[in-house]
């Protein structure tokens, strides 16, 4: 059975491709991003699908520039919204199961308690209106998807708040990071393996949306803290609030995802975050 992915160039897809590859016994993928397919076209993905047949498709294409999405709402409907519902069409059609990636930003973050799949949605912003109007478009046009909220994803790859902070850290004697915004990371080597482990499960997974991030929380100031400290830099951390660090977009206070239903189906355990940031940087050093 060959198994989509999309978005393969980002963080979330290359982790895919690496933890597939390392497994004993080794999961291929069909690894495309915006030059071998256009997820925005739905007679390119209704032709990639009739050559291909794809049983599973993973997308983790998105839209992820929070703050310009305020003035590039096009881009982010398109992929964000727009896409999500052309490959599900595409996969009820050819008989195919989405798993679709969203975000904790579908939330308002007012919550003072962890997030539940089944809790209002309430985005505050573009980019998590998109994400929200996408898992809309996936199950309206493909009902058996799954989808998987995560939050604060980072990763050996790409652009990410943790390489962000570790190349920083080795440029100044001191950061500023806001210490009133909570949240979970998530290690995107981590999510690959519960996806996967969700792929070996086929049909038997349970459809409808779960939440994913490594266990604990922290905030942006705690992450960059212990980022710091794990890669040995010498550099201080001083907790600010987001009242100095203003954005285009405002912020989560808290976005705490629970991940207690997705954790009794797995075959793995959800390792904490601070592990799976030390280990992140040992790959990275």
């Amino acid at each position: 059975m060959n198994i989509l992915v999309t978005g393969a160039r980002g963080q979330l897809g290359m982790s895919l491709a690496e933890r597939a590859a390392s497994l004993p016994k080794p999961v291929p993928l069909l690894l495309t991003d915006l030059e071998e397919l256009d997820i925005t076209d739905p007679l390119a993905v209704g032709q990639f699908f009739l050559e291909h047949r794809p049983g599973q498709v993973i997308n983790c294409a998105a839209y992820t520039a929070v703050d310009r999405a305020e003035t590039e709402q096009e881009s982010a409907f398109r992929i964000n919204a727009l896409a999500p519902g052309i490959l599900g069409q595409a996969c009820q059609k050819y008989g195919a199961r989405l798993i679709h990636l969203s975000t904790d930003y579908v939330f308002n973050g007012d919550s003072d308690r962890p997030y539940r799949e089944d809790d209002p949605t309430d985005p505050q912003g573009v980019y998590g209106i998109s994400k929200r109007d996408g898992e809309r478009a996936v199950l309206d046009a493909a009902p058996e998807s799954v989808i998987i909220r995560t939050s604060w994803l980072y990763s050996e790859y790409g652009h990410n708040f943790v390489k962000t902070m570790l190349k920083l850290g080795q440029e100044k004697d001191e950061l500023r990071v806001v210490n009133d915004q909570f949240g979970s990371p998530t290690y995107a080597g981590d999510l690959a393996l519960a996806i996967l482990n969700i792929l070996a499960e086929g049909a038997r997974f349970p459809r409808g949306i779960f939440h994913y991030a490594n266990q604990g929380v922290t905030t942006w100031h705690g992450l960059a803290e212990a980022a710091i400290q794990a890669a040995g830099l010498p550099c201080r951390v001083i907790p600010i609030p987001t009242s100095e660090f203003p954005t285009p977009t405002r912020r989560p206070a808290y976005s705490v995802l629970d991940t207690s239903r997705l954790h009794l189906l797995l075959r793995q355990g959800i390792p904490a975050w601070q592990d799976s940031l030390r280990h992140c940087i040992r790959q990275l050093q």
